[in-house]
């Protein structure tokens, strides 16, 4: 059965304000495991980077959790992403949007030549990476832009990406895309490691609601991915508590047997 996490995007707002707490508030919900985001950026020196990974690993080890996978924009020097990985005790990395590999963008999944040069430059890190940390592709919604060829970006990519690079779907956007979870999962294999679960009315903006109450089948979605390790929930926006709507999603997972708090 694949673990729980909690991607920290969801409590953003409270983190910034008080990490402890949060974070001790996450472990009280139930969570054993978190998936932090805004590593690898590009805007911030390595020295700046290094010090959020002491900082956050120091509040994790209080609060009793520790780290699925991260959340990464793609360094110049991929180096300097394993080292602050290794601080978190992370061993995957997802990059979890084009602009955070410098020279590309949202637009990127909407143009061929660009689609291949994305693939090339993830897919090259990927196959150069240390033992120590893999990487990885987490999805929106964009990545579904039909081609020229009638194909879609999101196939296009991965049919050039390379066996090393790592998938990360996240199951709401697919849906907002028009795409069927369970083919893609299917489509991905055994490069599919983790999924983002979520429910809402599955459009860009709006605000998510709990599992069951909108637009995605969780339990359709998770259709043969027995092979799948981590279940990720996540709030991208929402007009309820997000801590609350974690709660509630978390359990939904778990009492439908999809999903464990630990091993």
């Amino acid at each position: 059965m694949a673990l729980l996490s909690v991607q920290l995007y969801s409590v953003r707002e409270q983190l910034a304000t008080d990490q402890q707490a949060t974070l001790a508030r996450l472990a009280e919900i139930g969570f054993r495991y978190v998936e932090p985001f805004g590593l690898g950026s590009p805007d911030k020196p390595l020295s700046d980077r290094l010090a959020a990974a002491r900082a956050l690993r120091s509040d994790l080890d209080a609060a009793g959790l520790a780290v699925s996978a991260v959340h990464a924009g793609l360094p110049g020097d991929v180096t300097e992403l394993v080292e602050e990985c290794a601080i978190l005790g992370a061993d995957v990395a997802f990059v979890p949007h084009p602009r955070l590999v410098p020279g590309f963008g949202e637009e990127t999944f909407a143009d061929p030549a660009q689609v291949d040069a994305f693939a090339e430059t993830l897919g090259s890190a990927a196959e150069s990476a240390t033992a120590e940390l893999r990487l990885g592709y987490h999805n929106h919604w964009f990545e579904w832009a039909e081609l020229p060829d009638g194909t879609t970006g999101y196939d296009r990519f991965w049919s050039r990406a390379g066996d090393d690079l790592l998938a990360e779907l996240d199951v709401y956007w697919a849906v907002a895309a028009g795409a069927d979870p369970a083919s893609v999962l299917a489509s991905l294999g055994s490069r599919a490691v983790a999924v983002h679960l979520k429910d809402g009315p599955a459009l860009p903006g709006a605000p998510q609601t709990p599992i069951g109450t909108g637009k995605v089948d969780i339990a359709e979605a998770l259709r043969g991915a027995s092979g799948i390790r981590w279940h990720v929930a996540e709030i991208d926006t929402t007009e309820l508590d997000p801590f609350e709507l974690l709660a509630t999603n978390a359990n939904a997972l778990v009492d439908a047997g999809h999903s464990s708090w630990s091993r």
